[in-house]
Protein backbone atom coordinates (compact mmCIF):
# COMPACT_ATOMS: atom_id res chain seq x y z
CA UNK A 1 0.00 0.00 0.00
CA UNK A 2 1.56 3.46 -1.12
CA UNK A 3 2.10 5.66 1.78
CA UNK A 4 1.14 9.71 2.12
CA UNK A 5 3.26 11.83 4.55
CA UNK A 6 0.89 14.30 6.95
CA UNK A 7 3.70 16.98 7.71
CA UNK A 8 2.96 19.43 10.48
CA UNK A 9 5.67 21.71 11.56
CA UNK A 10 6.26 24.18 14.44
CA UNK A 11 3.31 24.87 17.52
CA UNK A 12 0.67 22.68 15.76
CA UNK A 13 1.69 20.11 19.21
CA UNK A 14 -0.30 22.85 20.45
CA UNK A 15 -3.31 22.24 18.67
CA UNK A 16 -6.25 22.35 20.83
CA UNK A 17 -4.64 24.93 23.50
CA UNK A 18 -2.98 27.08 21.25
CA UNK A 19 -4.90 30.04 20.84
CA UNK A 20 -8.26 28.28 20.32
CA UNK A 21 -10.15 30.76 18.43
CA UNK A 22 -7.75 30.38 15.95
CA UNK A 23 -7.20 26.91 15.80
CA UNK A 24 -10.04 25.23 17.39
CA UNK A 25 -9.83 22.80 19.85
CA UNK A 26 -9.24 19.72 17.68
CA UNK A 27 -5.84 18.39 19.38
CA UNK A 28 -3.10 17.61 16.81
CA UNK A 29 -3.49 13.70 17.84
CA UNK A 30 -7.64 14.34 16.52
CA UNK A 31 -5.79 15.60 13.57
CA UNK A 32 -3.42 12.87 12.87
CA UNK A 33 -6.38 9.92 13.20
CA UNK A 34 -9.02 11.66 11.14
CA UNK A 35 -6.16 11.62 8.30
CA UNK A 36 -5.60 7.67 8.91
CA UNK A 37 -8.95 6.84 8.51
CA UNK A 38 -9.04 9.22 5.45
CA UNK A 39 -6.34 7.62 4.16
CA UNK A 40 -7.83 3.78 5.29
CA UNK A 41 -10.77 5.14 3.12
CA UNK A 42 -8.74 6.25 0.70
CA UNK A 43 -6.56 3.25 -0.15
CA UNK A 44 -3.18 4.72 1.51
CA UNK A 45 -0.79 4.41 4.44
CA UNK A 46 -0.78 7.46 6.29
CA UNK A 47 2.09 8.38 8.17
CA UNK A 48 1.64 11.36 10.40
CA UNK A 49 5.24 13.43 11.74
CA UNK A 50 5.36 16.70 13.55
CA UNK A 51 8.35 18.50 14.45
CA UNK A 52 9.63 22.51 15.50
CA UNK A 53 12.90 21.41 14.28
CA UNK A 54 12.83 23.15 10.22
CA UNK A 55 15.93 20.26 9.79
CA UNK A 56 13.69 17.12 10.50
CA UNK A 57 10.67 18.85 8.08
CA UNK A 58 13.58 18.56 5.05
CA UNK A 59 14.60 14.85 6.67
CA UNK A 60 11.29 13.81 6.33
CA UNK A 61 10.65 15.89 3.01
CA UNK A 62 13.68 14.20 1.56
CA UNK A 63 12.65 10.67 3.06
CA UNK A 64 9.49 10.86 1.04
CA UNK A 65 11.04 12.18 -2.41
CA UNK A 66 13.16 8.42 -2.31
CA UNK A 67 10.05 6.66 -1.17
CA UNK A 68 8.34 8.53 -4.37
CA UNK A 69 10.48 7.93 -6.47
CA UNK A 70 10.41 4.27 -5.73
CA UNK A 71 7.06 4.32 -6.31
CA UNK A 72 6.06 3.51 -2.52
CA UNK A 73 4.34 6.67 -1.58
CA UNK A 74 2.11 9.06 -3.50
CA UNK A 75 2.63 12.35 -1.83
CA UNK A 76 2.30 14.89 1.01
CA UNK A 77 0.24 17.45 2.99
CA UNK A 78 1.98 19.73 5.18
CA UNK A 79 1.42 22.22 7.42
CA UNK A 80 4.16 24.26 7.58
CA UNK A 81 2.91 26.49 10.09
CA UNK A 82 5.32 29.78 10.40
CA UNK A 83 8.06 28.45 8.53
CA UNK A 84 5.82 29.19 6.01
CA UNK A 85 6.63 32.80 5.80
CA UNK A 86 10.24 32.02 6.60
CA UNK A 87 11.57 29.38 5.22
CA UNK A 88 13.84 29.32 2.01
CA UNK A 89 15.05 25.69 3.28
CA UNK A 90 11.70 23.80 3.23
CA UNK A 91 11.12 25.55 -0.49
CA UNK A 92 14.20 24.43 -1.43
CA UNK A 93 13.79 20.56 0.07
CA UNK A 94 10.46 20.42 -1.40
CA UNK A 95 12.10 21.33 -5.03
CA UNK A 96 15.19 19.25 -4.73
CA UNK A 97 12.80 16.54 -4.28
CA UNK A 98 12.04 16.80 -7.61
CA UNK A 99 8.68 15.12 -8.24
CA UNK A 100 6.81 14.59 -5.13
CA UNK A 101 3.59 16.29 -5.07
CA UNK A 102 2.88 18.14 -1.36
CA UNK A 103 -0.14 20.15 -1.03
CA UNK A 104 0.45 22.89 1.41
CA UNK A 105 -2.63 23.45 4.28
CA UNK A 106 -2.86 25.56 6.69
CA UNK A 107 -6.53 25.48 8.95
CA UNK A 108 -6.56 29.39 9.05
CA UNK A 109 -6.95 32.02 6.19
CA UNK A 110 -3.38 33.04 6.51
CA UNK A 111 -4.39 35.96 3.94
CA UNK A 112 -7.04 37.29 6.95
CA UNK A 113 -4.78 37.66 9.35
CA UNK A 114 -1.63 39.58 10.18
CA UNK A 115 0.17 40.79 6.93
CA UNK A 116 3.66 38.95 7.60
CA UNK A 117 1.52 35.93 6.97
CA UNK A 118 0.52 36.82 3.85
CA UNK A 119 3.48 35.59 1.87
CA UNK A 120 4.54 31.49 1.59
CA UNK A 121 7.77 30.56 0.70
CA UNK A 122 6.08 27.30 0.10
CA UNK A 123 3.30 28.23 -2.24
CA UNK A 124 5.44 28.07 -5.63
CA UNK A 125 7.05 24.78 -4.58
CA UNK A 126 3.29 23.08 -3.86
CA UNK A 127 1.52 21.46 -6.69
CA UNK A 128 -1.34 22.85 -4.51
CA UNK A 129 -2.48 24.64 -1.68
CA UNK A 130 -5.68 24.57 1.15
CA UNK A 131 -6.38 27.08 3.19
CA UNK A 132 -9.14 28.28 5.54
CA UNK A 133 -11.09 25.57 6.23
CA UNK A 134 -10.02 24.63 10.16
CA UNK A 135 -8.83 20.63 10.53
CA UNK A 136 -10.70 19.78 7.64
CA UNK A 137 -8.54 21.02 5.47
CA UNK A 138 -6.07 18.32 5.79
CA UNK A 139 -9.12 16.22 4.85
CA UNK A 140 -9.51 18.46 1.16
CA UNK A 141 -6.09 18.28 0.79
CA UNK A 142 -5.63 14.36 1.18
CA UNK A 143 -9.10 13.95 -1.00
CA UNK A 144 -7.25 16.08 -3.71
CA UNK A 145 -4.01 14.51 -3.60
CA UNK A 146 -5.40 11.10 -4.24
CA UNK A 147 -7.67 12.55 -7.11
CA UNK A 148 -4.96 13.96 -8.62
CA UNK A 149 -1.79 12.28 -8.54
CA UNK A 150 -3.34 8.65 -7.46
CA UNK A 151 -4.47 5.56 -8.91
Amino acid sequence: MKKILVLNGPNLNLLGTREPEQYGHTTLADVEALCQEAGARLGYAVECFQSNWEGALIDKIHEYGRLYKAGEALGCVFNPGAYTHTSIALHDAIKGVDGLPVIECHISNVHAREAFRHHSWISPAAAGIVIGFGVDGYLIALEGLVRKYGR
